[in-house]
């Protein structure tokens, strides 16, 4: 990277989870690196902290001098409107500017590369196979959508040359085809971003892409049930299919004790018996099977695969439990797409059987409710209790006719309500939990700390 004819980056969107990763890779290889970003959150303070130039008015008089005088890589987000005053000031000064999926396309080019795709999994699955990786010894640098619990933050730094590098492939604006990965792993091909892809059919054929970008020595592994809709005939790269009881590569005598799942990694050469998964769910077991045979891919032993998975602490927002005790567990989880969200409720219910589940659920943009709005209504259906938000906008403009009301009409909960996320707090006060858990991919993480301390008080937990 030194080879780029730079000395600083610049970053328009600099809080983003991957942005963010980004910024701290450049921070790490000795380059000045600043940004913009609309409001300040706990990541950007962090990146403060660490020596980056952060600020929050979209002012070109806040761009450090080390940018617009010094040679200067540009870097922005694809949610930045055309308007942003900044981005059009560095242009007209002749600055061009570079999706993040194209620097992280141009970055991983100099690494063994796994890229992990997949429309929901994919935060999970990287970081569960860079824990494993660094846990084992092995020299490497991720780049990951989330904030590993591990290591408190989405981006690990490797030590030297020669590193493999564990990144996320985003199919949002078509990203992840900018990567050209040795290993992949594809994990679902849910319908999502319909926005961008127009329909289902299209968002597959930007997987089959992907697929045929790994390099010609690579190899591929895909969830077993999606394995017939991506691999072509004439598909040449070696190719392993994994799951829950299905696959070449599979789990099985799946048990929960003491609230953790337990499970056997099986394969055609390894039987790793009763690895003990740190994070619920049965889909976090499917995407430890794929981890796992990553990192045995890689010259990682059984008993390191083994040893790594069980002390992997998960990601911030995937699962995490905030309160857990005999009166009360409070979890919070980023699902924000109907299979995601089943699969959650699914695993919640399986955990604590008989206790009463209430879903705290912030529908994440517009676009999405209108083309889930039947399976939002069927995966929350789940719960016992629904307390629903209003929709989180995100990037999206309004669009008439598509609010909240259109899932809570939907859904078959005999106990739901719909209210304003000003008026949650005031609501949990009255209310009685055996199990709670918020769901969403929009700002609902906010009311995460001061529901904690709310319920710390109320059932004398914590």
């Amino acid at each position: 990277m030194k080879t780029w004819d730079y000395d600083s980056a610049y970053f328009i969107g600099i809080g983003g989870i991957g942005m963010s990763a980004l910024a701290r890779w450049f921070k790490t290889n000795g380059y000045f690196v600043a940004g913009y970003d609309r409001v300040s959150t706990a990541l950007t303070r962090q990146l403060e902290e660490e020596g980056i130039d952060v600020h929050y008015e979209d002012d070109v008089q806040r761009i450090p001098g080390q940018v617009t005088k010094g040679r200067c890589l540009l870097v922005i987000t694809p949610a930045i409107p055309r308007s942003h005053k900044e981005l059009n000031y560095l242009q007209e000064k002749g600055f061009v500017p570079y999706k993040r999926s194209q620097i992280l396309g141009m970055i991983s080019r100099d690494f063994n590369t796994v890229a992990v795709a997949g429309t929901h999994g994919k935060t999970t699955t990287s970081s569960m196979i860079a824990h494993i990786l660094k846990h084992s010894g092995l020299d490497i640098t991720a780049f990951l959508g989330g904030i590993a619990a591990n290591y408190d933050s989405n981006f690990i730094a490797n030590d030297g040359p020669g590193a493999i590098a564990v990144v996320e492939a985003d199919e949002f604006d078509r990203s992840f085809l900018t990567l050209y990965p040795d290993i992949a792993v594809v994990t679902s091909t849910d319908a999502d971003h319909l926005d961008i892809y127009g329909d289902a059919n299209s968002l597959k054929e930007s997987f089959k892409t992907f697929i045929g970008q790994i390099k010609k020595a690579g190899k591929l592994f895909v969830a077993e049930r999606i394995a017939s809709e991506l691999i072509e005939n004439n598909n040449t790269r070696p190719t392993k299919t994994y799951g829950i009881d299905r696959g070449q590569l599979f789990a099985s005598n799946i048990t929960i004790e003491d609230g953790f799942f337990v499970f056997d990694y099986c394969d055609e050469q390894y039987n790793i018996e009763k690895i003990s998964l740190g994070v619920p769910g049965f889909h976090n077991v499917e995407n430890a099977i794929a981890a796992i045979a990553v990192c045995l891919e890689l010259g990682v032993t059984p008993g390191q695969a083994k040893a790594g998975m069980e002390s992997y602490r998960g990601v911030k927002r995937r699962f995490e439990y905030i309160l857990r005790s005999d009166k009360l567990v409070f979890v919070d989880d980023y699902a924000h797409h109907p299979v995601e969200i089943e699969s959650f409720l699914r695993s919640l219910k399986a955990l604590y059987p008989g206790k009463k589940i209430t879903a705290i659920f912030q529908p994440h943009l517009y676009t999405r409710t209108r083309d889930f709005v039947d399976g939002f209504a069927s995966s929350l259906a789940l719960a016992d209790e629904l307390i629903l938000l209003d929709i989180y906008p995100a990037r999206e403009e309004p669009i008439e006719g598509v609010t909240s009301s259109l899932i809570y009409d939907k859904v078959t909960v005999n106990a739901k309500i719909l209210i304003q996320k000003e008026e949650l707090l005031d609501l949990v006060a009255s209310k009685e939990f055996d199990v709670v858990a918020t769901i969403g991919a929009g700002d609902i993480d906010q009311l995460v700390q001061p529901m904690k301390e709310q319920l710390e008080r109320r059932y004398h937990v914590g």
